[in-house]
């Protein structure tokens, strides 16, 4: 592992989790995909930026981790550095 393979995989979590929890994508189809999402037991996923951060996490950390020890580590690392990319991003006021 290296950094810039961490820093790519940290910015790839907090925008696919952005992606799936705020915005709508090309034609609705992820803002769909939400409201079918909040219609099964998974509702809660939809909603929450850091519970959908820490499931996206975990293939991600299962693929750039070479050993178990690695991975468990990794996962709430990534997942905890895209809240934190997050916090930083709405901390900016939003433009006109």
């Amino acid at each position: 592992m290296n950094f810039l393979r961490i820093s790519i995989a940290i910015l790839a979590v907090w925008r696919f989790t952005h992606l799936l929890q705020k915005e709508d994508g090309p034609f609705d189809f992820i803002a769909h995909s939400r409201d079918l999402l909040r219609r099964t037991w998974l509702v809660g996923l939809a909603d929450c930026f850091y519970c959908l951060s820490l499931w996206l996490a975990a293939p991600v950390a299962l693929a750039l981790g070479s050993t178990w020890p690695d991975r468990l580590i990794l996962w709430p690392a990534l997942s905890g550095a895209a809240i934190f990319i997050n916090r930083l991003v709405e901390s900016f006021p939003s433009p006109p």
